[in-house]
């Protein structure tokens, strides 16, 4: 394996997205593709040339197939992507609605093997990669993937490695509101970026102003 530029992790699901619009239950048709706030940055940084590693875990199943297929064919390096053979590979239901409306989506993730991934899947090469891409949604998906996200952060800073956070809030993830601001504040704290929304700033903060959530981070 080359050298690692980025390294980043967390769960791609599969995504159906309907071909007709209208409620879900009605639709008979659907376009299969992946879906994923981590893999998305993951697939424009290799895009952009740099060499990723993505780590992450999926169903013995032909949705994981599909998905590991998916990001290697991006450029993705899915060594480290583990095949879970009791859980399944998340997906989720989107539907088509007409210009400007916002789409209804079902997730079927709960369980899934990605919510499975742990500390055990860190390998020391891993850590040799010069920078970490980790987001808010891994630590939202079970207490082993919230202890990984802050493994593999604190071990990155630790060596000399830089590291940047989306917050990527996901509120009906958590088990409490608080719960969710208090575990995304203390992994930004281990971040050189941290690049949130202005809503999700606000909300994390409790500060209004654009300089002032700066400021809090900073």
């Amino acid at each position: 394996m080359s050298e690692i530029d980025i390294l980043s992790f967390g769960e791609t699901m599969a995504m159906f997205v309907a071909e007709q619009t209208g409620d879900l239950a009605q639709v008979g048709q659907f376009h299969k593709r992946i879906a994923g706030a981590d893999s998305n940055v993951a697939i424009g940084l290799s895009r952009l040339g740099f060499n990723v590693a993505w780590l992450s875990r999926v169903g013995n199943d032909s949705l994981g197939r599909f998905v590991v297929d998916t990001l290697t064919k991006e450029g993705l390096d899915c060594h480290h992507v583990a095949v879970d053979p009791l859980n399944p590979t998340g997906f989720q239901l989107k539907s088509r609605e007409e210009a400007g409306a916002d789409p209804q989506v079902e997730y079927f993730r709960r369980g899934s093997a990605a919510s499975h991934l742990s500390i055990d899947a860190i390998h020391p090469t891993l850590l040799q990669a010069r920078h970490l891409h980790a987001t808010g949604i891994p630590p939202a998906l079970s207490d082993a993937t919230r202890a990984l996200s802050f493994e593999l952060m604190t071990q990155m800073r630790k060596a000399g490695r830089s590291v940047s956070f989306d917050p990527n809030l996901r509120p009906s993830l958590w088990a409490s509101q608080a719960q969710m601001i208090r575990e995304i504040n203390a992994l930004a704290a281990l971040a050189d970026w941290v690049l949130p929304g202005l809503g999700e700033g606000r909300l994390l903060t409790g500060f209004d102003d654009p300089e002032d959530i700066a400021a809090f981070y900073l």
